[in-house]
């Protein structure tokens, strides 16, 4: 294979901005595609599941039982806000135009795209909703590091703003025909565009709104473990379509890149139970699907390059990373990123971006490199994608967070944390005692 299907897709976009509505109209989408548009059917409705309710279930399981229904509403409120940003221009300055930095609005509101319109062997509608949701979820793996501390209004003003500063650019960087995609970098589905850029922004919003009451000695144990793994299967099943459903096609790139995913989560759940085992002499339900969940976010850029073995190395070599990271984030940094958001998502994501550029060589059963291209060429490419990507999503974050701090302010009072968000902001319990 001489070129990744991101390439190819990106190539197809560009030249879908020349053609004119007339014309778009006049091509149908082709039948060889029909099975290539149910599987990103199929792919979308996985991706949303990994929110709603798959992050909902996972964070809210990990918080005290009195914040529990905050977390979910934000995850509901962000898949909500984050769906019509989309529509409205994040869509458009993501995946239209020929500026290398920032698509235009000629896509905005899908008022010029044809129902015919197709991107590859896909309607433009169909790659409009995969991609929508993971402009969903990306902002959603943020929560994590407020959580149980962090004003309503806030999380809509930043989540909201985050999409177009921050979100949308760096997608057209990678996957809309910006600099990093002429460059060739390799991001198959989202190791900088989604976990690095909200791993990023999560730890320096985690930094700027400041630790919870008590951290980190004094911090009640998950409430409920059980939902947390409840949540991690869900979020493990949906990256099925997360990865697989990247590849845009029925085809043997998306099963090359289910089976990566699948091996990459198994062998990096072993080694954080075996860190865990060594370390305490027992394997904690919590430790074991974080492990999961960190081999997920590293296998997530390299997922259509790479052969299952090296999905499996790379998940075992992002769970040990990443684990070692939560504890330098805890206990080096002291910044309470309260569910490790930059340590298991944003190392995770860093990690398997930077790792591919071996792993994807030939020698090593991957699909190889652009035309022209060394592998210490894409070392280079892929260490410049992850420079140009983390220092643009902390500074952008660093500024929205000056932003929503003098308007809708940015923490809630010592008051309202201690009584819980759940009543004190929401009104509701997660729980009620009939006694």
């Amino acid at each position: 294979m001489t070129g990744s299907r991101v390439w190819q897709v990106g190539a197809a976009i560009l030249a879908s901005v020349f053609v004119s509505p007339e014309t778009a109209q006049a091509q149908p989408v082709i039948a060889a595609g029909s099975g290539d548009t149910a599987w990103i059917l199929t792919a979308t409705a996985l991706v949303l599941l990994m929110t709603l309710p798959g992050l909902a279930l996972f964070y809210g399981g990990l918080v005290r039982s009195k914040n529990v229904l905050s977390v979910m509403t934000h995850c509901v409120a962000i898949a909500c806000l984050a769906s019509v940003v989309w529509l409205l221009g994040g869509y458009s300055l993501s995946f239209s135009g020929l500026n290398p930095w920032i698509g235009d609005l000629a896509k905005f509101g899908l008022i010029s795209v044809p129902r015919t319109a197709v991107v590859g062997t896909i309607p433009e509608s169909v790659f409009f909703a995969f991609q929508m949701a993971f402009a969903i979820i990306t902002p959603a793996l943020i929560i994590g590091a407020y959580v149980e501390r962090i004003r309503f209004g806030a999380v809509l003003l930043f989540s909201g703003l985050w999409l177009i500063v921050v979100y949308a650019p760096v997608c057209h960087w990678v996957w809309g025909g910006g600099w990093l995609m002429s460059m060739h970098v390799m991001d198959y589905a989202g190791g900088l565009v989604v976990h690095a850029t909200a791993g990023v922004s999560a730890l320096v919003l985690a930094w700027q709104i400041g630790p919870r009451s008590g951290y980190p000695r004094e911090l009640s144990p998950p409430h409920n473990p059980g939902m947390t793994m409840m949540g991690a299967g869900l979020l493990w099943v949906g990256w099925y379509g997360f990865n697989g459903g990247s590849a845009l096609a029925a085809n043997a790139d998306a099963g090359a890149a289910l089976l990566a995913t699948h091996l990459s989560a198994s062998s990096a759940g072993l080694v954080w139970a075996l860190i865990e085992w060594r370390k305490f002499g027992r394997v904690s339900m919590v430790g074991l699907v974080t492990g999961v969940v960190a081999g997920l976010a590293t296998v997530t850029p390299a997922s259509g390059f790479i052969s299952p073995l090296s999905g499996a190395v790379l998940g075992a070599v992002g769970s040990l990373v990443c684990y070692y990271a939560v504890e330098l984030v805890r206990h080096g940094l002291k910044i309470d990123d309260s569910l490790d958001v930059f340590a298991v998502h944003g190392i995770g994501g860093i990690v398997g971006t930077l790792l591919v550029a071996v792993l994807a060589h030939p020698a090593l059963g991957g699909i190889g490199y652009a035309a022209g291209v060394q592998v210490g060429d894409q070392i280079l490419t892929q260490t410049a994608g992850v420079i140009s990507v983390c220092i643009w999503s902390g500074v952008a974050s660093l500024g929205l967070v000056w932003i929503v701090r003098r308007t809708v302010g940015l923490r809630v009072s010592d008051e309202v944390a201690e009584d819980g968000l759940d009543m004190a902001v929401h009104g509701e319990k997660a729980y009620r005692s009939f006694n």
